[in-house]
């Protein structure tokens, strides 16, 4: 049955949800083989793999919440060559310690997708990094720190880098209006889960990351 999504957009609309998501039992999220869901303003549990669930606060994201974190990130990366008629856009892999991976589910299964990774246009004057720290936020709830670049990716209006994180904070019930619900998915499941072939490409240089870690 169609719901509000209980956020509003930045133009104080409020989105009609037109098949919402059923939220996981909460022993899902304990469950390193399982996939869990959350959705807004839903259930989670107190804490997850040692890190606090709870919302991340009314930090200004944009500002200095989002920037120190993007800022922390101590790594090096590739120059960003954005093609011709492409915008930039930057985006993360947020990787779980229990080896899962964060998705967000997009409200009405924006632009085709029933998951994909959070990610989103770079805005005018901001970088990269804060520009996925942000969208991480906005998307799926959460504060995470940047670990490395994984890998670019052009799509048709878009060119992307995206980033591997960690989850240090916030909550993804707390998602924002462009999400209808927030999975948490093994590794092995992704490209189940994750419908648009652009994103396959993340998953193909995420397990080739893991496993040049692994043999390190």
């Amino acid at each position: 049955m169609p719901a509000p999504h209980p956020r509003k957009t930045e133009g104080g609309r409020t989105v009609i949800i037109e098949h919402p998501h059923t939220p996981s039992p909460l022993q899902a999220w304990h469950e390193p083989d399982a996939i869990a869901t959350t959705v807004p303003l839903g259930a989670m549990p107190p804490e997850l793999n040692g890190v606090v669930v709870a919302p991340w606060g009314d930090v200004p994201i944009h500002a200095e919440g989002g920037q120190r974190l993007a800022e922390s990130a101590e790594f090096e990366e590739p120059v960003f060559k954005r093609p011709a008629g492409r915008r930039a856009a930057a985006g993360t892999v947020v990787l779980e310690a229990d080896g899962r991976v964060w998705l967000a589910a997009p409200s009405n299964r924006f632009a085709g997708n029933k998951a994909t990774f959070p990610k989103g246009h770079v805005e005018a004057g901001a970088e990269l990094r804060a520009t996925a720290v942000r969208e991480c936020f906005e998307e799926i709830g959460l504060a995470v720190e940047l670990l490395a670049h994984l890998v670019d990716t052009t799509r048709s209006t878009t060119h992307n880098r995206y980033y591997l994180a960690r989850r240090v904070g916030g909550d993804p019930a707390e998602m924002g209006w462009e999400s209808q619900a927030v999975h948490l998915v093994p590794v092995g499941q992704l490209k189940e889960v994750l419908n648009n072939p652009a994103d396959h490409l993340v998953v193909d240089a995420l397990l080739a990351f893991l496993a040049q870690s692994s043999s390190r």
